[in-house]
């Protein structure tokens, strides 16, 4: 090796001023240039500028190899080939995204390298789809038969040619984004060990699969990707209230690419995304500063980039809650969610992570063989670490800190933020061996030391320093700007002889390091991710006026003040019990729910019950407590029924209920059941407008009333029948959802048995020749639907209320339909806050969610949150109704009860995860009897018709 000249010294100087290359690929090229140990070798006559602790080596360069570096320097410099520059801007991907953000400060010589632990993401769409194609009509209907079957985010990337991916903080979406970009980028360079191989990798094994799982699904071949940062793309918007376009988010890019020396790249990509396409990766739409204009100017520039460069294939990621709303959501844009890591996830990421730790020469094999074992048998028998596992981020947080502090691991969230929030803060202030012009070193002293401060008092500086940021900070999400004069400034409040402090060299010790902050363009510095701004604003608040402070704020503002109440209220816990009463007591107003009551009521009453469920004991609630219970309790109902806030909160409201305890007895309770009288005559059954096997609309004449279920059956009313009918249980998913949920993973017999055992149980009370059974597909669709005529007041009856309220039918006032052939039971436009369907919610809901969304008989549920058996038949061919419409009610075949389990049975209504088309009133599916899923459940009958 020979001692490059000093012009190489001045390029690598200017290439880490650029950004090319980081701090510590800087430090380790600079000691390699110089002839010393570690660093990379530079070949005589080599043109490499540099070589991070993890790059890649790919073919080319005078000694068989070139490094990222050489390739970047080749692309930048004057008069570069197409091919070069094509090279250069894939290795600068590389360099940028084969990181973990959170680590880079870790302190190692090596970083903790992205493609070494990702691991596959799972999103809930189920893998076994229906697709139609009748007439003019297409559509896929997403009800899976196998609840085993899973589809990977990277499957449904290869599905959708524009894709939203929606999922919560920490739960991958960038990673995905950075991993999905890096495997391009390798295969487009021939990398043997980052390419789309790597990238389609098997699904993690779960421990009840049978078989290896295969590939993953992936058959666009490589596309050129193109990576954008909106939070960095909104901050260079034109002014406010200006028109965005696909030119506007270009010229960023073109902008990104000038900044990087690689601008004559620029019309080269232009030229490629529209002749042959690429993949372009928006990440973080819920960055985007939420002010309203430039929400428009974002969704603007991305749709029209979107129809400009149509060859491309799109994918967005955004937190979920913030793309619920209408106004922000992208036209002809399809959306999947995240799901949290499962077992298989877990474990297969662990097994990553310890070997990389081996691989990096962090731990022998034999001691990360057994740390591996142990952090995933903690995890296995502790529920609330497996709930944080869960979130990749967390999981990540828990594998370095088992690594780091010999297995001890929290059990909080709140006590895993302390932690790291420790390690990290101990990174950033550490002691650093710092180099000298002249080539001899220096030990410089810790930030404790420097600023001759205590660590607490630094501490408190910065849990101030992150309140304020998040208080001003415009985005709603991302981590702030925090500019190098407002922390020098906070810092120096914390030192005890702060008029003595060099400030240059303290601007020079702070640029210089990572770990709890790090410098982000010049002169700023952020948190390393969201959720350590808004654990050290708690940690802030707890100190400051709690809890009324915080309550003040959480109430005004819940988007930015949610996690930051829920983490001060367990960090306040930690020394009390009485802090999270205290806080939730304050949250939540005194006076019971009113329709008068504001956003900022609703909304205090919504965080009150996350507080306790996070942060209480509520298995040993004190009796001066009970009241607060009952109140927030209360508030809960009171969400949950109301339309003043969102359907995700909502159903927030009735997961909370579950846990401290539905007070609804209809909902909880067997016999108190609700139904819906249904009067007879006639209604409109089928669409013309629909499928095939919709037609032809219809007029139907049900003779008879009936009573229909005002929901569907819930988890606690079935497993109050499983107790008292002692009837074993066929599959033990069917338990275990939440009380208030619809109870799903049931066939058409074990509906069928439940209605025979009310039949029994209320033979007494029930009018003469009365049954409980399933309903037909037309007893169900007029429910959901209407009749000709309606009555002006409907009403729900228990069981025992049946008889008098039939005798008293002829008297009911009725009104016509005003929409007879509705599209859904509330009318004819869809809307997501009327139904559990389209994903919002991602999973089933407490039933009562959507009283915007009932029928004209006030039936709750008929679209959404699962679908519903009836007791109609279909046929034996799938794809041929054998019973078709017209619909005879007088067919003694079509509601055969005998049928064998080889002829399908309708289902009706739509799931949680199913398109609006199959929420419809009209919408027909099939399913063999004994299907389970977890998206299929039931509603009872009452009626006095021949069951046949």
């Amino acid at each position: 090796m020979t001692k490059p000249p000093p012009n190489r010294l001045e390029q690598l100087r200017r290439a880490f001023e650029a950004g090319l290359i980081d701090r510590d690929t800087y430090d380790a090229a600079k000691t390699a240039m110089s002839a010393q140990a570690g660093g990379v070798a530079i070949a005589e006559g080599a043109e490499a500028v540099a070589v991070g602790p993890g790059g890649v080596a790919v073919q080319g360069g005078n000694d068989g190899t070139i490094n990222l570096g050489v390739m970047i320097q080749q692309g930048t410099r004057a008069g570069a080939s197409e091919r070069d520059l094509t090279r250069a801007y894939l290795a600068r991907i590389l360099t940028q995204a084969d990181q973990l953000p959170l680590f880079i400060g870790d302190g190692s010589k090596a970083h903790i390298r992205l493609s070494s632990v990702y691991t596959a993401l799972l999103t809930q769409r189920g893998e076994a789809e229906i697709a139609f194609e009748d007439g003019d009509v297409r559509g896929k209907v997403q009800i899976s038969t196998d609840r085993d079957k899973r589809l990977s985010a990277l499957e449904v990337l290869d599905a959708e040619a524009r894709l939203v991916l929606l999922g919560g903080p920490g739960s991958g979406k960038s990673t995905f984004v950075s991993f999905v970009a890096l495997s391009m980028a390798g295969e487009l360079l021939g990398l043997p060990e980052l390419n789309l191989e790597t990238l389609t990798a098997p699904l993690p094994k779960e421990e009840d699969d049978e078989e290896d799982p295969p590939p993953q699904r992936w058959e666009q071949g490589p596309l050129l990707p193109v990576s954008v940062v909106l939070r960095d793309f909104a901050s260079q918007l034109p002014a406010p209230g200006t028109p965005a376009n696909a030119e506007t988010l270009w010229a960023f890019i073109e902008g990104q690419l000038r900044q990087a020396a690689l601008g004559d790249f620029a019309p080269l990509l232009k030229r490629r995304l529209h002749e042959s396409g690429g993949l372009v990766l928006l990440d973080g739409l819920d960055e985007v500063p939420d002010a309203r204009d430039r929400r428009v100017q974002i969704r603007q520039a991305v749709q029209d980039f979107a129809a400009t460069f149509h060859r491309c294939r799109f994918l967005v990621t955004s937190r979920t809650y913030a793309y619920q709303r209408q106004d922000w959501q992208l036209d002809r844009f399809a959306q999947t969610h995240l799901l949290p890591f499962t077992r298989g996830q877990i474990r297969a990421f662990v097994h990553a992570w310890y070997g990389h730790m081996v691989e990096l020469e962090r731990l022998s094999a034999t001691a990360a063989e057994d740390r591996g074992r142990l952090l995933t048998h903690t995890i296995d028998r502790n529920e609330r670490i497996r709930e944080l596992a869960e979130r990749p981020l967390l999981l990540t947080l828990i594998a370095r800190l088992q690594t780091e502090g010999g297995g001890s691991l929290p059990e909080r969230r709140e006590e895993l933020y302390h932690k790291a929030v420790e390690m990290l803060l101990t990174e950033w202030e550490r002691l650093k061996v710092r180099e000298r012009s002249d080539g001899t070193k220096e030990i410089e002293p810790s930030l404790a030391e420097w600023l001759s401060a205590e660590r607490d008092d630094i501490r408190k500086a910065l849990n101030r320093l992150a309140f304020e940021a998040h208080k001003g900070q415009p985005d709603l999400t991302g981590t702030a700007d925090i500019r190098q004069e407002t922390l020098i400034a906070a810092l120096l409040e914390a030192s005890a002889r702060r008029e003595d402090l060099n400030v240059g060299l303290l601007e020079r010790y702070l640029r210089d390091r990572a770990g709890l902050l790090a410098a982000h363009g010049v002169g700023m510095y952020q948190f390393p991710h969201r959720s350590f701004q808004e654990y050290l604003a708690a940690c802030h608040l707890t100190d400051d006026e709690f809890p009324d402070k915080l309550a003040q704020l959480a109430r005004s503002d819940p988007d930015r003040w949610r996690e930051v109440a829920l983490l001060a209220g367990a960090k306040a816990a930690r020394g009390s019990s009485l802090n999270a009463w205290a806080l939730a007591e304050t949250l939540c107003p005194p006076s019971p729910p009113q329709d008068s009551a504001s956003h900022a009521d609703h909304w205090g009453g919504l965080l009150a019950a996350q507080v306790l469920l996070e942060c209480a004991d509520l298995a040993k609630v004190a009796p001066r407590d009970q009241g607060k219970l009952e109140r927030v309790r209360g508030w809960q109902l009171a969400i949950l029924r109301g339309a003043l806030l969102p359907a995700t909160e909502r159903a927030m409201a009735g997961r909370a209920l579950a846990v401290l305890g539905d007070p609804r007895p209809e909902v909880i309770q067997l016999d108190a059941m609700h139904f819906c009288l249904v009067p007879p005559g006639a209604f409109v059954m089928g669409s013309e407008t629909g499928f095939d096997v919709e037609k032809p609309e219809h007029r139907v004449d049900l003779s008879y009333p009936y009573c229909i279920a005002r929901y569907p059956v819930t988890v606690a009313q079935w497993r109050e029948y499983v107790q008292r009918s002692g009837r074993p249980v066929e599959d033990e998913h069917s338990l275990r959802r939440r009380a208030n949920d619809p109870v799903a993973y049931l066939s058409w017999h074990d509906a069928r048995g439940f209605c025979d055992f009310l039949t029994q149980a209320w033979r007494d009370a029930l009018p003469p020749g009365w049954v409980a059974t399933l309903p037909s597909e037309a007893e169900w669709e007029k429910a959901a639907r209407g009749g000709d005529r309606v009555p002006a007041s409907p009403v729900w009856v228990s069981h025992e209320q049946v008889n008098k309220q039939l005798q008293a039918m002829p008297g009911w006032a009725q009104t016509p339909n005003p929409i007879s052939a509705r599209a859904y039971p509330w009318g004819e436009a869809f809307d997501t806050d009327l139904a559990n369907a389209e994903a919002v919610i991602g999973e089933t809901s407490a039933v009562g969610c959507f009283s915007g969304g009932i029928s004209p008989y006030h039936c709750e549920e008929m679209s959404g949150n699962v679908i519903e058996w009836t007791r109609s038949l279909w046929g034996k061919d799938f794809l041929e109704d054998e019973f078709g419409y017209p619909y005879d009610p007088n067919d003694a075949r079509r509601e055969a009860m005998d049928a064998g389990n080889e002829i399908a049975r309708v289902v009706r209504g739509g799931a949680w995860g199913s398109p609006r088309v199959v929420a419809r009133c009209a919408f027909r599916l099939r399913l063999r009897p004994g299907s389970r899923d977890r998206n299929l459940g039931f509603r009872v009958v009452l009626r006095c018709a021949p069951v046949r």
